[in-house]
């Protein structure tokens, strides 16, 4: 079984959909470890603030099959893929990483590079996975975050509720 880690983020009906994205992963894989939610401005266009967090869990599933099903997941979601690359998004579920797997495996880059150029990732992966270190950098998360430019984008936790339990909180 893989351990594996995903970026979960929306800026369409935020809540919802990132709740509908826990809500399916928790159904497929069971126990989910996740991270504060933040906000955050949108990246590379201008648009409405996104929610972003990060989930681990143990997956049984191949990395196409993992890849497959979190594309269905979006598609449930209301995920259109017929737009610019930058834009909205109703749902985003990517793999960050699968176990150490190193390379591009089904079309899927692993790990996502996203991790070490985007606030929005590095940060909440180190919410759930500080002393992990990054398969191809060999770095932990947190000593990735410390070196980090935290000031180029900027994030803050948000209140979030999730199965009547409070997941995030800006303290």
């Amino acid at each position: 079984m893989a351990r594996v880690y995903v970026s979960i983020g929306s800026n369409v009906d935020r809540y919802q959909h990132i709740t509908a994205s826990l809500d399916a992963l928790r159904a497929y894989f069971g126990e989910l470890v996740l991270s504060r939610v933040y906000e955050s401005e949108s990246v590379g266009f201008e648009g409405d603030n996104f929610l972003n967090l990060a989930a681990g869990f143990n997956c049984k599933l191949d990395i196409s099959g993992l890849s497959i099903l979190l594309r269905q997941i979006e598609h449930d979601n209301g995920r259109r893929r017929d737009g610019p690359k930058f834009g909205p998004r109703t749902l985003d579920i990517d793999i960050l990483t699968y176990d150490d797997v190193i390379g591009v495996v089904d079309g899927v880059e692993l790990p996502r590079e996203e991790i070490t150029l985007n606030a929005f990732v590095l940060l909440p992966l180190t919410d759930i996975a500080p002393t992990q270190k990054h398969p191809s950098i060999g770095k932990t998360y947190a000593q990735l975050w410390d070196a980090y430019d935290q000031v180029k984008q900027k994030l803050w936790p948000v209140n979030f509720l999730w199965k009547e339990s409070v997941i995030s909180s800006p303290e």
